[in-house]
């Protein structure tokens, strides 16, 4: 329905009918006339289609139920409403029309008002559909332009990421490197390939919200992954004067502890990275976020930080683009952090019932128990 004023194609092979029906319509609508079957179905399958169609059944040559026939097996035209002009009240008759595709009837004689009534509530659903349509095609349209959008950022930020990663690896072959200056290049090497495996993330986290993403679990040592994570935001904490503490089973970790989770490397690395930040964003100057993993199947992850989540947003904290108080918070870090433990099939949950302080806890799975494994 393109123009302002609607267009009601009226069919009748009785002239004097036809001449009724445009002078009760005329005010609102721009009202065409066939007084046969075929001109209808010439009109109708026009590049200028009627928006409604207002038909009499019982016609020579070419009837009512034969044009609403020919309509609906075309593209063109099987969307347009079809309202039956008939004198007879047989239940069998109307029953046919509807079985048909037709939207209503109107029996002979009528009243003005009521013909009115009727095409304006079906014209107004006519709008109401093509509205919904409207939307669904520009959000299908904008789903597809931002895969492609991230599909354009993720080939321009690969090609200059590609040359960070190379440069190190090249370096690395040389043999008159110190120890330290290895280690750095390592780091940097190391911080590449994160980087590069986040972008190749962003499309995933699409794939996450509609449940779509193919989740291929292997053993993770989660301890590993989180001091990957507490070593890249040691200087951002230290800024602060924040101490980060990891520590397993109630004792500080060492190198040599080990927990093992059954999930994805980057998609772990990712959601502790998540909550890392966003509890240092949140806590306050000189204080401490403590990082306690307990239990093996699951395996539980409690990120504690001092300062406590406003009560207002205490329901609502894992919600999308929910934030308070951060000077530069997006709202996602949290969202995502749960979208992730929930595609991995573990858990999110927000502890705030200690006094000035606040918990995330994450449960993930663990290696199950296998006796031929020694019970590990």
């Amino acid at each position: 329905m393109t123009s302002a004023r609607p267009r009601v194609l009226v069919v009748d092979d009785v002239p004097d009918s036809i001449g009724i029906l445009s002078e009760t319509l005329s005010d609102e609508y721009t009202v065409l006339a066939a007084i046969d079957g075929e001109t209808a179905l010439r009109i109708a399958l026009s590049p200028a289609p009627p928006d409604l169609i207002l038909m009499d059944i019982m016609m020579p040559g070419m009837n009512g139920f034969a044009v609403c026939e020919a309509l609906k097996r075309h593209e063109r035209s099987r969307k347009i409403p079809i309202i039956f002009l008939t004198a007879s009240d047989d239940i069998d008759m109307k029953t046919r029309g509807f079985a048909m595709g037709a939207v209503d009837y109107i029996t002979k004689p009528f009243t003005s008002e009521e013909v009115v009534a009727r095409i304006g509530t079906h014209i107004a659903l006519v709008r109401a559909r093509n509205k919904l349509e409207a939307q669904n095609r520009e959000l299908v349209e904008a789903a597809k332009l931002k895969e492609d959008v991230e599909l354009i950022m993720r080939h321009d930020l690969k090609s200059p990421l590609n040359a960070i990663i190379g440069l190190p690896q090249i370096m690395l072959l040389q043999e008159n490197l110190s120890s330290a200056q290895r280690d750095n290049l390592g780091m940097i090497l190391d911080a590449g390939k994160k980087m590069l495996g986040m972008i190749n993330l962003s499309l995933d986290l699409f794939k996450m919200e509609r449940g779509i993403y193919p989740v291929s679990p292997v053993e993770v040592d989660i301890l590993k992954v989180l001091g990957e994570a507490r070593l890249e935001f040691i200087r951002p904490a230290r800024t602060s004067a924040i101490e980060l503490e990891l520590s397993v089973d109630g004792r500080t970790c060492t190198r040599t502890d080990e927990r093992i989770v059954m999930a994805e490397e980057l998609l772990c690395y990712s959601l502790i990275s998540n909550l890392l930040k966003n509890g240092i964003e949140a806590a306050p100057p000189s204080s401490g976020i403590r990082i306690q993993v307990s239990g093996k199947d699951p395996v539980r992850i409690r990120i504690t930080n001092d300062g406590e989540v406003p009560q207002a947003i205490r329901q609502s904290f894992f919600d999308k683009y929910v934030t308070r108080g951060k000077q530069f918070g997006t709202g996602l870090g949290t969202y995502s952090a749960r979208l992730m433990a929930l595609t991995l099939g573990g858990s999110m949950t927000l502890d705030a019932t200690e006094e000035g302080r606040t918990s995330v806890v994450v449960e993930l799975p663990g290696l199950p128990s296998d006796p031929a494994r020694g019970g590990l």
